[in-house]
């Protein structure tokens, strides 16, 4: 496995106690970087913390889609740390029905941690990055923010509005030495999957050419390229990794 050299960097992984979020942070702690991963569940984080013991990983208690915590978390780690990396992973896929079925409650969670979050955390990270003058963003969308997943409509739609905003700030930040970029990955086997009836998970894959979900270090070998600086010039772009699921 190709190793980035991301020494002397400090990141912050939304969502960083479990599934893509923590093989990102494994990889990035590998690769020299200093990680703060953020997570609702305290004893995931602490767990993790734990097994991974490494004192370059430390951990905050943060929900996405409150901003004052995100806030005073961030006040937090820039009061030592600059933060060249933002990885927004946090999300959740929440349950599958017709979108006239589905309830509001749950339409707003979804749209509050997936999209919310990401604007949320760019929103405070982003002029610290400016201030330094480099920068890399890698938000985790997905497949079902390109093609519209029948059954899982707020899903889709905050994954085509996280989609939107990396074009958006991309174009906003191209003058610094700022990167933005999303994936796009198809359904892997990770916890978020247990959110979905199993025969909507069936339906997934039945979508994928390659005939299997994506493993998670093939997602976060991608993130740590787009985190790196060997990614000098691309940004305000969607990388696809869904196995020929989609081919934009």
């Amino acid at each position: 496995m190709h190793q980035f050299d991301l020494k002397n960097k400090t990141a912050v992984i939304t969502g960083g106690a479990q599934g893509f979020g923590l093989d990102i942070a494994k990889k990035f702690l590998s690769s020299g970087c200093k990680v703060f991963i953020w997570d609702i569940d305290e004893k995931e984080l602490i767990k993790t913390n734990k097994e991974i013991n490494n004192s370059n990983l430390n951990y905050n208690v943060v929900d996405v889609a409150n901003f004052d915590q995100i806030q005073k978390a961030v006040n937090d780690i820039t009061l030592k740390n600059k933060i060249d990396i933002l990885i927004n992973n946090a999300g959740i896929t929440g349950p599958t029905a017709e979108l006239w079925n589905y309830k509001i409650k749950d339409w707003n969670s979804i749209i509050d941690i997936n999209l919310h979050g990401t604007f949320y955390c760019c929103k405070l990270i982003v002029p610290h990055m400016i201030k330094n003058n480099y920068g890399r963003i890698v938000n985790i969308a997905s497949v079902a923010g390109k093609d519209g997943n029948a059954n899982a409509s707020a899903y889709s739609s905050a994954k085509a509005g996280v989609i939107g905003l990396t074009k958006s700030l991309g174009k906003e930040l191209a003058k610094y030495n700022i990167a933005v970029n999303a994936i796009t990955p198809a359904g892997a086997k990770t916890k978020i999957l247990d959110q979905m009836s199993k025969e909507h998970v069936q339906w997934m894959l039945s979508k994928v050419p390659r005939g299997r979900f994506l493993e998670i270090n093939e997602l976060s070998s991608m993130v740590c390229w787009l985190s790196s600086e060997e990614n000098s010039f691309s940004t305000a772009a969607v990388f696809d990794i869904s196995g020929g699921r989609s081919t934009y």
